[in-house]
């Protein structure tokens, strides 16, 4: 398994609708990219005066990230994706 350091959060994003709320069916480049993730593994933290900083997000947690952000890795057939905690924007509760 992949283990973020630092501050660094590894995610998978969420598909996006295949379907509009009237029953449309989307092409692949007409689907919104989304910007929802789920947090598969999180970094120790920052170290600051010597101690870790806190992680605010932990694994299983459901995100919105900035759209352009992080580093795209691809392990073992999926798609994950390499962030900043400072780019995650929220979380989905």
């Amino acid at each position: 398994m992949i283990k973020p350091l630092g501050s660094r959060v590894l995610i998978k994003m969420k598909e996006g609708e295949e379907t509009t709320k009237s029953g449309i069916i989307l092409s692949q480049a007409a689907q919104e990219k989304p910007q929802v993730a789920e947090v598969i593994e999180v970094g120790p933290g920052e170290m600051i005066d010597g101690k870790p900083e806190t992680m605010v997000v932990k694994k299983g947690d459901n995100v919105i990230v900035s759209k352009y952000s992080g580093t795209e890795v691809k392990y073992e057939g999926t798609d994950y994706i390499i962030v900043k905690q400072d780019d995650i924007l929220a979380v989905v509760e």
